[in-house]
Formats: C-alpha cells, structure tokens, sequence
C-alpha cells in the first residue's frame, strides 16, 4: 500500500536555478530568521548563488540586504557598515533575553519617567562604550551559539566588545514605551543598550521591538518583503536587484577607458590622476560599467576585488 501510495505521489518540479547579479533589499518579516529569509529569497528568484550581509534577530523587521551572483564579493562592505535601527523599549519591564520572548524576571512602576530623563539617559550611552555581548546571542563559543547554552542554563564567560554609538533620538513616547532611532557600528547589541538604559533610568527596561532601517548607505527606501516578489511574475522578479555597485554608493567613483578597464580586470595596476582614497567605485567606459572596487595609493589604482568578463557583460544587459 505504501509503495502504491509513492506511485500515485506527482512528481518533484525542480526549479531551474540562473545566474543573477545584484543586490535585493529585503524588508524582513518578524519571526523568520536571516538564513530562512535568504532561502525563501532565492527560491522565489531562482538564483543559483546568494548570501546575506550580517544577520537579523528573527523578532526583528527590516533591512536586510541579499547579495547575488557577482555581489557576494563585496558584501563584507554591508557587514562592516554602521546601522541604523527604529527601538521599542519597554519601561519598568526586565527579562530573562532582554526582549520581548524572554520570561519577565521583574516589573516596576515607571513612575511618570520624562522625555528629559530618557534623552539623559540616553545621551550617556552616545559615544565609544563597551558592551558585554548577552548569553541570548548567536555569539560562538567551541562551535556552538551562546543562546544553546543559555537554554541549558549555562553561563560562559564573556570578553566586553567595544563599540560606538553614533546617535539616540527620541523618536516616539506611549504610555510606559519608547522608541528610538538608534545609529551605531556593526556589532553593536540593541538589547543590551535598552536593558542600560533602563537600569540608567532606575526602573529597568527591555526591548519590545526592532527594525532595522539603515545599513552603510542602503535604506528601507526600495526595500520589498517576500510577499511582494511572490506576488510578481516570475519574469519580473529578477528587476528588483539593484546593482552591485550599490554597496560601495559612499565611495568616490573612478571610471577608466576601455584599455585601462581590460588591464585593471585582469589585476594589473593602473597609473591614475586621482586623489589618495582607501576605496573607490570602478567603471569602464559604458556608464554602467561597473568592474570593481579598488583602493589609490601615490597614484597607483590597485584592485581589491573584480568582477569577471561575463559578470560585467550580465549586468550591462540586464
């Protein structure tokens, strides 16, 4: 009956999987993880080769840029960038995660705290601070996350991370939440900074929601959820990547002629008249030529990473 059954079962329709080139800004949902948001984002854009820059919590929404093809080579870049991030915090609330799935270990009256109070508090955080990375972390430790021993009720030994806070503005005030527009380096754990932030204000605090909104110079502006490329045709999905070239929008570009763009592709470094710079954007002589990144030293163009021939000619014809 069971071998019956297997017969009767239609067959499994393979996708078939292509090259693309290019970067999706994906708006994450809340509660599917990084990788889960990748899969689902490659699956419904048949792409052989993608990655993500850096994870997001599943109970956080927001940017999260996917890298395809050609543009996995400089999503490091995205990584590395700064961020920027829309906090809800919840006054007078402590827990066992510091957000909103762990189990509530205290509550306390807010007592009417102000918008002064907060932005004191807050502005006490501003700057390069260190922070104890929390055991609910995807943080490894001997191969496995620190939340897998966290559930086990087992407490490892952490070094302090330093960071830097660019920025914290009040954006919102409700009853006994607020939120924050938060900008800081990569690394930076917004769970720990509301948690401080609560002890700072003596009622305690823990965060109730996270969006991301910023990544480097990528925004929410553009960005697209898994709900709005399922509901395109197939043909149409492949044109929401944005170029490559997008994770490099903060460097300065240089475009070379058509024999200097051949030598620079093949690794060779290039005589050019243009300022020092530790990254620049580089364009052959087509105005959506984009070949790589590279760094300028005493006027030497020195690539870092390149494109190859046919990744160039994808993008053209895309």
């Amino acid at each position: 009956m069971t071998e019956v059954a297997a017969e009767a079962r239609p067959p499994r329709v393979r996708i078939q999987r292509r090259p693309l080139h290019g970067v999706l800004l994906l708006d994450k949902p809340l509660g599917l993880s990084s990788n889960d948001a990748l899969q689902k984002a490659k699956w419904l854009l048949r792409a052989e080769k993608a990655g993500h820059t850096g994870t997001l919590d599943p109970l956080a929404t927001g940017l999260l840029p996917l890298c395809f093809g050609a543009a996995t080579k400089f999503s490091q870049l995205s990584l590395d960038a700064d961020k920027r991030y829309l906090a809800t915090l919840a006054l007078g609330i402590r827990t066992t995660t510091g957000d909103a799935e762990g189990e509530v270990l205290e509550r306390r009256d807010v007592g009417g705290v102000t918008a002064e109070q907060i932005a004191a508090a807050c502005a006490a955080y501003v700057g390069e601070i260190d922070q104890m990375p929390p055991m609910y972390s995807a943080l490894k430790h001997e191969g496995k996350a620190l939340y897998e021993y966290a559930r086990q009720g087992i407490e490892i030994e952490r070094k302090s991370r330093r960071v830097t806070i660019h920025a914290i503005d009040i954006v919102a005030m409700h009853a006994d939440t607020v939120t924050l527009d938060v900008r800081c380096t990569k690394g930076t754990y917004i769970r720990t900074l509301a948690e401080d932030i609560g002890t700072a204000l003596g009622c305690g605090a823990s965060l109730a929601a996270l969006r991301r909104t910023g990544s480097g110079g990528l925004t929410l502006q553009g960005a697209v959820t898994l709900s709005q490329i399922e509901a395109l045709p197939d043909e149409q999905r492949a044109g929401l990547l944005a170029s490559p070239d997008c994770l490099l929008a903060d460097a300065p570009e240089l475009r070379l002629n058509m024999a200097d763009a051949v030598r620079f592709l093949s690794g060779l470094r290039r005589r050019v008249e243009a300022p020092d710079a530790e990254r620049v954007r580089v364009y052959g002589p087509e105005p959506r030529a984009f070949l790589g990144s590279a760094h300028i030293t005493a006027g030497d163009l020195i690539a870092d990473r390149l494109l190859t021939p046919p990744e160039v000619q994808a993008l053209l014809t895309a």
